[in-house]
């Protein structure tokens, strides 16, 4: 890709996270949107290969039908209220469609079956893009609605999206597919936390965009865009297919490392707000990613050569570590004797 185009398309990406983010009017918000995705869609299919094509294809049509139900939920809302402010929403029906809108743009389950076919035909730095970057202003909407929307359906939702992100990761063999329902199953616990707790389901993002940002990278410099090849990652470069089974195990919530520090405050939140029925439900369900997890980090660290697979070992790794690797990493390992700091957010 020319380096012009790659830069302008990095700095339309940056605009239009900071428009829709900054804004407190629903047009503006739309613009910023809309500027996003325009700005990802030529990185998604740079490699011209027929795959990523077929992805930038899904990716516009379901972002452009998510970005019509937000201009039609913000238009009705003003019809009804006279208002365009995005605090202010208030008609219903303006509430679910604005649901509806933000689900279709993060992912969330009945409206995620765009988003492993989308990763898998995007590079590994593009797929980190759409895990972290693209779903930062719709979480960014729905954080500023939180107070308007409705709490049994954001909670079927996120409950969906827990099951179903853990249930389709346990048979895949793509890294690709793996961490887009890795995403998935997040979201669900972010979502659930939403209504009761809008600064909790930010702080979910932020660590769950360092722990993804830490394993993209280490696969990106390992080149493993499946399971057999990381099979043979062991003997090349052991001690980042540690770091990496420690990121994996972090992304999964274990303690004593930093992913475990959303899952455990989201509980205990739930808890106090007497859904303890719900905590639980959606701290079972989070076990099916544990499984994935484990199944990630057991063949890049345990399983050794000679093995049974018949794919052709790729060579030692000519990528240099570089800074936000080393700082992501750090962060989704060693975060947790902070947790004190983070509970005293307002």
């Amino acid at each position: 890709m020319n380096p012009q185009a790659k830069l302008i398309s990095t700095m339309s990406l940056l605009l239009g996270t900071s428009i829709t983010t900054s804004s407190s009017h629903w047009a503006m918000a739309w613009v910023g949107l809309e500027i996003n995705t325009l700005a990802i869609l030529p990185l998604i299919s740079k490699s011209h290969h027929p795959r990523a094509i077929e992805a930038s294809t899904k990716y516009f049509l379901t972002q452009a039908t998510a970005s019509t139900l937000l201009l039609f939920s913000s238009m009705t809302n003003a019809w009804f209220s006279g208002q365009w402010d995005i605090t202010q929403l208030t008609h219903p029906m303006s509430c679910m469609l604005l649901t509806i809108a933000i689900s279709i743009k993060l992912g969330l389950v009945p409206f995620h079956f765009w988003f492993p076919e989308v990763l898998q035909g995007s590079t590994l730095m593009t797929c980190l893009l759409l895990a972290t970057v693209m779903k930062f202003p719709p979480i960014t909407l729905l954080y500023l609605t939180s107070p308007s929307l409705n709490p049994i359906l954001l909670s079927s939702m996120a409950i969906a999206s827990t099951a179903l992100g853990g249930w389709m990761g346990l048979n895949q063999t793509q890294t690709r597919k793996i961490l887009a329902f890795s995403s998935i199953a997040h979201l669900g616990w972010m979502a659930i936390i939403l209504i009761y707790d809008p600064n909790l389901t930010l702080i979910t993002f932020y660590l769950y965009t360092m722990t993804t940002s830490a394993i993209f990278f280490i696969l990106n410099m390992t080149n493993s865009l499946k399971l057999s090849t990381m099979m043979t990652a062991w003997t090349k470069i052991p001690s980042l297919t540690t770091i990496l089974m420690l990121a994996l195990l972090s992304l999964a919530g274990l303690p004593p490392l930093t992913g475990f520090l959303p899952k455990w405050l989201i509980i205990q939140e739930l808890t106090k707000q007497e859904l303890t029925m719900v905590a639980t439900t959606i701290t079972l369900l989070s076990l099916l990613g544990l499984f994935f997890y484990l199944r990630l980090a057991y063949c890049a660290t345990i399983t050794l050569p000679p093995n049974s697979t018949n794919y052709m070992k790729q060579w030692q790794t000519n990528k240099s570590t570089n800074i936000l690797a080393t700082t992501f990493t750090t962060l989704s390992i060693m975060l947790l004797p902070l947790s004190p700091t983070v509970l005293t957010i307002p």
